[in-house]
């Protein structure tokens, strides 16, 4: 339960408009110190979709002196408000730095979203381990808290992408004394009262949400080293292969990622995983909050903008985001290419109508009535809104990876009437003119509901709906958890009468990821023969990104899916070589001048037909 602790002392000197970047800001507040201070790869927004924004106004409302240091380069920057009281919080932003940084193909990227002018260079890479690191050199008696998406998906041993290499807990790297994991606020309520209450560190043990190392677990702690997926006897936590292991042999890897994703639900276990002569102990995933709790923090009085000393710079990311409204946080669709169930969990926690409609409003004050558009009114998939396990024991017994494939579970509930009623809700609102859904739908739940589709087609769509079908051959599609091809084809023309229906002339955009692990050539040409067949061609293709904490990333790396006991699987395929992932692009635009011949050559090799190859025409 968020809110439990009594609010800290210094809640006496109210509620801060914006919180402060410098003295002077703590100044005017009457703050002598800060007793928490966040340091952020991203500029520094005062708003709900940008972490260190929600964090920083969560943590403030708890009674606390928080003040931000964002983007810091030198000592002068990390000193900028002092040294806090309490605890330094570390977080990349709301990318991890090397994905801001690089591309599928480690390529520098020239820009970044997250900073004043959208300039690129203003983090450094691995910024989690450069701001801890500093702030231990220029306070050492300071705790250190690392949290977000950087910290939170490397909390146990991880492959990494960009240095093709198994790396420790990022604990090990960084030095600090503490990890919270996925949204955070109710670990972070922890921390903050627990490091004012002068806690030790093994009084964080455990906790749900939190990471810590230890010289020695504790005497008592019933440990399950047994790797079989039976559930015999009661037990504290699960022991995964040690860091040593996984490092060096890619089956023990694989079965570490299998076990961590065994646990990834509300009523799983924490696990431990040895680390040379110390013990990483992760706690287990928190409880999901309730409606009140997830509008309490939605409901703090953001001023929604970048802080005042940005001027009139562009931060793109802000500008991307600023009419959108999250009604949700989670996902259970379990995507193996995904990690949000690994960082927010698995269980749907909704926004109630009236929050949602409060924001809205909100954001309307900046709009001449009836002018403003609503961006996108939605959260990891729009349409998971207010739905979840019909029997919740049921939930806390599951492990399978995914509500959704192979076949939607019997025990879920798929009504979309709640999110029926919200957007219903929202459009009647006299300042709104339109409200579009940016983040996108899964159309397997969506074919539950014909009047969802066609609330979507008459109101919610500007011309084009984007859809991630992600891939059409059905073996990768298993792979990568989704749906088989014949559901998404169902869903297009389901949406396309509906759309004719309402009278509109409008088209789905899909999307497709290439260099996925299990597929070559081959199943790459069923992507583009698909595409073919209905003149469609794409522009850009997302190769796949191995990312930390991923299943995918876990088949990429070692061969094996974690879905599956690892003994007796044959190793997978992946296009791993710059030249096997050109060739996987190269397929997907195969309307490129440069590309037709080499896909012309490759569908006589393989006996494909090429329908309307080169597909001259879009729609």
């Amino acid at each position: 339960m968020l809110h439990t602790h009594k609010k800290y002392w210094a809640a006496r000197f109210g509620i801060a408009k914006v919180l402060p970047m410098t003295r002077e800001e703590m100044d005017e507040l009457g703050w002598t110190e800060c007793d928490i201070i966040l340091i952020s790869g991203d500029a520094y927004i005062d708003h709900p979709a940008f972490s260190t924004g929600i964090v920083g106004r969560y943590l403030h409302h708890e009674g606390f002196r928080v003040g931000v240091v964002a983007q810091p380069k030198c000592d002068a920057d990390y000193l900028a408000l002092g040294v806090p009281k309490l605890f330094w919080g570390i977080n990349s932003g709301n990318m991890d730095s090397l994905v801001n940084h690089y591309t599928s193909e480690k390529r520098r990227r020239h820009d970044d979203a997250y900073t004043p002018g959208g300039k690129a260079g203003a983090r450094p890479d691995r910024a989690v381990v450069v701001y801890a690191k500093a702030c231990r050199r220029l306070a050492p008696d300071v705790p250190i808290v690392i949290g977000g998406i950087e910290a939170s998906l490397r909390r146990m041993a991880h492959y990494d992408y960009w240095k093709d290499e198994v790396m420790p807990s990022i604990l090990v790297d960084s030095g600090a004394d503490i990890l919270s994991f996925g949204s955070g606020e109710w670990s972070l309520e922890t921390i903050a009262h627990g490091l004012s209450y002068r806690w030790s560190l093994d009084k964080f043990y455990g906790l749900p949400g939190i990471a810590v190392l230890c010289d020695a677990l504790p005497e008592n702690l019933v440990i399950r080293d047994d790797s079989s997926g039976n559930r015999r006897g009661e037990y504290d936590v699960r022991r995964v292969p040690s860091f040593e292991e996984v490092k060096t042999n890619k089956k023990a890897f694989a079965e570490a990622s299998r076990l961590q994703i065994l646990e990834t639900r509300v009523g799983g276990h924490g696990i431990v995983q040895k680390h040379g002569n110390r013990e990483l102990w992760i706690g287990p995933i928190p409880e999901p909050l309730n409606t009140k709790e997830i509008d309490s923090i939605y409901d703090l009085p953001f001023s929604r903008k970048p802080h005042p000393s940005y001027g009139d710079a562009k931060i793109p990311a802000y500008d991307m985001i600023k009419t959108s409204v999250t009604i949700m946080r989670g996902c259970f669709g379990g995507c193996a290419f995904c990690s949000i169930a690994a960082h927010e969990g698995r269980v749907i926690q909704s926004r109630s109508p009236d929050s949602i409609a409060r924001e809205v409003q909100t954001i309307c004050k900046e709009y001449p009535k009836g002018k403003a558009s609503i961006s996108d009114i939605g959260g990891p998939s729009a349409n998971m809104y207010c739905m979840g396990g019909k029997n919740t024991d049921i939930c806390k017994q599951c492990t399978k990876p995914s509500c959704l494939v192979p076949k939607i579970c019997k025990n879920l509930n798929t009504d979309h009437a709640p999110v029926i009623h919200l957007y219903r809700k929202i459009r009647a609102l006299p300042e709104v003119k339109n409200v579009f859904i940016g983040s996108g739908i899964r159309y397997d739940l969506a074919l539950k509901s014909p009047e969802y589709i066609r609330e979507v087609a008459q109101y919610h769509t500007s011309g084009y709906l984007k859809i991630a079908p992600e891939h059409v051959n059905n073996k990768v599609l298993g792979l990568m958890l989704k749906p088989n091809v014949e559901i998404f084809d169902e869903f297009c023309e389901i949406f396309k009468k509906t759309s004719e229906t309402c009278g509109k002339n409008q088209y789905i955009i899909p999307y497709f990821i290439s260099s996925f692990p299990g597929c070559g050539d081959r199943e790459m040409l069923d992507v583009a023969q698909w595409l073919m067949k209905r003149h469609l061609f794409v522009d850009q293709v997302q190769s796949f990104l191995p990312t930390p904490m991923s299943a995918a990333t876990t088949m990429y790396y070692t061969g094996y899916t974690p879905y599956l006991p690892i003994e007796g699987q044959q190793p997978m395929w992946s296009a791993k070589s710059h030249d096997a992932r050109e060739r996987q692009k190269a397929i997907l635009r195969y309307h490129a001048p440069e590309n037709k011949q080499f896909v012309r050559d490759l569908m006589r090799k393989y006996g494909v037909n090429g329908y309307n190859f080169p597909g001259n025409r879009k729609r």
